[in-house]
């Protein structure tokens, strides 16, 4: 919860959310533990704003912000989820992806990139979809019935708290679907082409809104007692990466920002026209605060793993017991001693689209131990943000002078300096770094029937920053930085859908 005012952060609460590994390159969430995860921090948010004395009858307006690609089909006359829910970096649909390019003249991934900005690539929600429709027999049925919804998890978030079965309004924002592959990016509607191509039924498709708009009022939640926020407006809806584009304050052309979760997303704000890159970046709608305002648009980056990474070292190889025991380890070497980590567990997104791609760490000797691990580790995400940001650079002829962070992961310190280092320019941190919740609230507070939070460059409040300056000579920086696109060059080409049971011995 913030202040409209002065962009404080008054209360939080943060629940995690389990993944689900059912196979090899599977990664699901139960859509319900999602919901309920997000009451639960209503709830709690709302007790300790009590706590602190300040009435919650002065939240006026809720924002909701989400992993973007993630995505879910549901019933519409039960409320109840059909299956699991497929997140964004899920590797399930690479035989989909296989099989449909056989159906593009010259296998051409790129083909729908100046109608969706994106390539065909398992990352984005349309081939999730199309996977559901071929292998669940309840979504098959519930659509032949009239009873699928499709959504991404702002969607169902918005469908269950506002009604639900009794009227839900099933709806999303432009951003959000500007990442399903089925969204032209130009005339803001569904593709019915597109939707063909997919064979997707345009009825389960939700209404597109823009970013800020009443989509309609929370309703008491019959499962909990108090349902603290009945009747407040849900006035704000953007996809994660959007939001904290919008909570950085990127409103101008050529303003970039990078969020460091699970995954890392570098998004510049391209202004009102839609750039189309030449060296693997993705072409999305910044935002569209209003009906009646413009779509704006970013140049997108997108790396699958970096929270992810520390998470790994944490739960498969049990090398810390924490994130910040991972930041010690890193800390106590201060070197990779020549160990290079290419985290390519879900292959390789931005700027390569090497689905092929697997995790390697190369470079090791009889002294490598788990604090060089660590340390490669780390490393990894900031060569990722470099390769990105090199990409942003030719398309956008304008460098960088520095580049503002936010997400979790910039808590730590170490990966800060890294990153400095490694891109050889200062690094700007808010010291407030929810900066994804800022977005939404942001776009919640200034809809139109809201009004509480005003958007003009004049009324934002000037943040508080943190910057990390280089501190290695570029030399040094380059010199590194080659070895890591070496091993990235042999992390290629590793896994084919087309091996005995996925290379798993019969």
């Amino acid at each position: 919860v913030f202040n409209a005012v002065t962009a404080e952060l008054l209360s939080h609460h943060q629940v995690e959310i389990k993944q689900e590994f059912p196979k090899e390159g599977w990664v699901e969430q139960d859509p319900k533990e999602i919901l309920n995860s997000v009451y639960e921090c209503v709830e709690r948010t709302c007790e300790k704003m009590k706590e602190l004395n300040i009435d919650i009858a002065n939240i006026r307006a809720i924002g909701v912000t989400n992993q973007r690609e993630t995505t879910v089909v549901w019933d519409k006359t039960t409320g109840e989820p059909l299956y699991n829910a497929i997140v964004w970096l899920d590797l399930r649909t690479q035989s989909t992806v296989e099989h449909l390019l056989k159906r593009i003249p010259g296998k051409n991934k790129t083909f729908s990139k100046f109608k969706t900005g994106l390539p065909l690539s398992t990352y984005f929600s349309a081939v999730k979809l199309r996977w559901l429709l071929d292998n669940v027999e309840e979504i098959k049925q519930a659509v032949e019935d009239g009873r699928a919804m499709f959504g991404t998890i702002d969607s169902w978030l918005i469908w269950v708290c506002i009604c639900g079965k009794n009227g839900g309004i099933h709806c999303t924002d432009v951003t959000n679907a500007s990442r399903t592959m089925l969204f032209n990016i130009h005339s803001l509607e569904w593709d019915p082409d597109l939707c063909k191509f997919f064979e997707i039924p345009m009825e389960i498709l939700p209404n597109v809104r823009s970013s800020s708009e009443i989509y309609g009022l929370m309703k008491i939640c019959p499962s909990r007692e108090s349902g603290a926020l009945t009747g407040v407006p849900i006035s704000g809806c953007l996809g994660d990466q959007h939001a904290a584009l919008v909570g950085q304050m990127c409103f101008q052309d050529g303003q970039a920002k990078n969020t460091y979760g699970t995954g890392c997303f570098l998004l510049c704000n391209t202004g009102q026209k839609s750039v189309f890159s030449e060296h693997g970046l993705i072409t999305t709608i910044a935002y569209k605060m209003g009906k009646d305002k413009p779509a704006f648009y970013a140049l997108e980056g997108s790396v699958a793993i970096a929270g992810a990474v520390v998470r790994w070292l944490r739960d498969n190889l049990g090398i810390a017991k924490s994130s910040q025991e991972v930041e010690k380890l890193a800390a106590d070497v201060g070197t990779s001693y020549g160990c290079y980590f290419v985290p390519a567990f879900s292959g390789l997104y931005a700027p390569y689209w090497e689905p092929s791609a697997r995790g390697i760490i190369c470079g090791l000797t009889q002294f490598t131990n788990k604090n060089h691990i660590a340390f490669a580790a780390l490393e990894a995400v900031c060569f990722q943000t470099r390769e990105i940001l090199d990409a942003m650079n030719k398309d956008c002829g304008i460098p960088l002078s520095q580049l503002q962070v936010d997400g979790g992961m910039t808590n730590n310190k170490i990966l800060m300096q890294l990153q400095s280092d490694i891109l050889c320019i200062p690094v700007v941190k808010p010291s407030m770094t929810e900066t994804t919740a800022l977005g939404a609230a942001m776009a919640a507070g200034a809809a139109e029937g809201v009004e509480v939070w005003s958007l003009n460059p004049g009324d934002l409040t000037a943040v508080t920053c943190e910057r990390f300056e280089p501190q290695i000579n570029p030399e040094e920086s380059e010199y590194r930085y080659a070895r890591w696109k070496k091993a990235v060059m042999k992390s290629m080409g590793w896994e084919t859908s087309g091996g005995p049971s996925n290379g798993k011995p019969k």
